[in-house]
């Protein structure tokens, strides 16, 4: 029988409900523990679900607090991730982990003095729909896999969300927000990438807040908004991403990977199902049915509907490597891969140059039927 393992919740903002309602979904989690900077967040969020809130130092001196996840806005991840591992936790962060390649080789130099794990969000890519097509393109369907295109359009988050500044600071933008969604993806089903180059601009130098108590206040965009780039893969693949901030209306997929022998329409990979399409030599998408995986259940509720919602199996998953010693799928190697990625995208961008990726990584392994089924209570 699996371990449990504490879990303290650093950050009760508006990412944090669905880790409040889904880490006690996981075999080997149980959260004892929530903090914030501000003492009313950890109160609502002690209230709704019944976790101890209690002040960020106090939490991490609590020793039935094994792993820290931290919530926090983008430019708190890295301090706030190196204060818990300074206080021997181990560490799951929502992404991006960190904002440079310096930042995170400092958690791994902390982390491999302590014997301990860091690990980051998306863990969307285990979700059963973007499992199966990783099974298609493994048992070699498509053939090999030699470019593609994906996309990640919409006009920015002000409209709903309270406070979105961040979004619009250093650390946001749809590079940084939502490309680690789609690299992490990729990564996962073509492999690491080798180089990049790209081009971005915005569209508007500020954004009207559209919900909440600051409705109608402006907010300045610091970050480009509107971003295209082609990612070379060491594999010899090349897929465009195009993320973008500045679209009204678009007729783009999510994903699409084209190989010797077929295509594949992925789902979007900020979520964990969805459906998939395969064409081969009659030049038809058709959709196929996706296998009976565990993380395609239709578990929670959005406003939009009910669909399949797993966010935490990457924590369950390494702290599962805790364990037994083995490797992890959203591990420090593939995560600071992922941001070499996007912050080489952005330095492309801005430089008006090709970048050559530094850092590498293996694939994850592929998360099948029963080990998922196995990390599920």
């Amino acid at each position: 029988m699996s371990k449990e393992y504490g879990v303290g919740i650093i950050g009760c903002g508006n990412i944090s409900g669905a880790y409040f309602k889904l880490i006690p979904t996981f075999r080997n989690l149980k959260l004892v523990a929530c903090a914030d900077i501000n003492p009313a967040a950890s109160k609502a969020r002690s209230e709704e679900f019944g976790v101890p809130a209690q002040e960020i130092g106090a939490l991490l001196a609590n020793p039935e607090v094994d792993v820290v996840v931290n919530l926090t806005i983008p430019e708190a991840h890295y301090p706030v991730s190196k204060q818990a591992l300074e206080a021997g936790k181990h560490v799951y962060s929502e992404k991006p982990f960190v904002l440079s390649l310096e930042q995170g080789e400092d958690l791994r130099r902390i982390a491999d003095a302590k014997s301990l794990k860091v690990g980051s969000a998306p863990d969307t890519y285990l979700g059963g729909a973007h499992q199966f097509v990783r099974h298609l393109i493994d048992s070699g369907k498509l053939g090999k896999i030699m470019s593609g295109t994906a996309h990640v359009l919409g006009p920015g988050m002000e409209s709903w969300h309270p406070n979105p500044d961040f979004f619009f600071a250093p650390g946001g933008g749809p590079i940084l927000d939502m490309g680690p969604y789609y690299v992490n993806n990729l990564v996962n089903l073509v492999g690491p990438v080798k180089r990049v180059v790209a081009l971005a601009n915005k569209a508007r130098g500020e954004r009207v807040i559209g919900n909440g108590p600051r409705l109608g206040e402006k907010v300045p965009v610091v970050v480009a908004t509107n971003i295209h780039a082609i990612l070379e893969f060491v594999s010899g693949a090349q897929i465009a991403l195009m993320a973008s901030w500045d679209v009204w209306a678009h007729r783009h997929q999510n994903m699409e990977l084209y190989g010797t022998d077929g295509a594949v329409f992925v789902p979007d990979p900020n979520f964990f199902g969805g459906k998939v399409e395969v064409a081969g030599d009659d030049k038809e998408p058709k959709e196929v049915e996706v296998w009976d995986h565990p993380l395609t259940a239709q578990n929670y509720q959005f406003d939009w509907g009910k669909q399949a919602n797993y966010r935490g199996i990457g924590l369950a998953d390494m702290m599962e490597a805790v364990t037994t010693g083995r490797d992890y799928r959203c591990s420090l190697d593939r995560s600071l891969h992922t941001i070499d990625v996007l912050t080489a995208i952005l330095r492309s961008a801005d430089e008006g140059r090709a970048i050559d990726i530094v850092t590498t990584c293996t694939q994850p392994a592929a998360l099948g039927i029963e080990e998922a089924r196995s990390l599920l209570r």
